[in-house]
């Protein structure tokens, strides 16, 4: 069964067409063209499609397309761009927290809701923050002083 669903994406007002017991992920992907954000696991566990639920970190491919009715999301693309990239994208590629780029977009965006409701976060609640995402590159340590170095930045700004 379709359904209409309004919500705002990276800052845009859509509506869109919605299967019943479609994911957010699919529609992203699939509907919208949006292809940051990844499948990974498919059970919210990886972390790769992490995207943001109104300012809050959450499982895309876990997020039935009903439920962001009226909400607003955002992902990769909306994060920054090419011209003005997010004090996170920067840091990411100073710091080089990144090789294959398979799980970025989703811990990119968890260390963005983590910014935006800590905006000065310790080490111990970044790696909390960043807990649920598997890099199977193992660039972790990086990726904490990415967003360290993004969350000072951010601060001082």
């Amino acid at each position: 069964m379709q359904q209409v669903v309004a919500l705002q994406v990276n800052g845009q007002q859509v509506s869109v067409q919605g299967e019943s017991g479609q994911s957010l992920l699919d529609l992203l992907r699939n509907t919208l063209h949006l292809k940051a954000t990844r499948l990974g696991c498919g059970q919210g566990q990886c972390g790769a499609c992490r995207v943001l639920l109104d300012g809050h970190a959450v499982a895309a491919c876990e997020t039935p397309v009903w439920a962001v009715e009226g909400k607003s999301v955002t992902t990769l693309e909306g994060l920054g761009s090419r011209s003005a990239p997010h004090a996170l994208q920067t840091a990411f590629i100073e710091e080089q927290a990144m090789q294959c780029g398979f799980c970025t977009s989703g811990i990119l965006m968890s260390a963005a809701a983590l910014l935006q409701k800590n905006p000065h976060p310790t080490r111990q609640e970044i790696v909390q923050a960043i807990d649920g995402h598997l890099c199977r590159c193992g660039a972790h340590n990086r990726v904490v002083r990415a967003i360290e170095k993004a969350a000072a930045r951010l601060a001082a700004a």
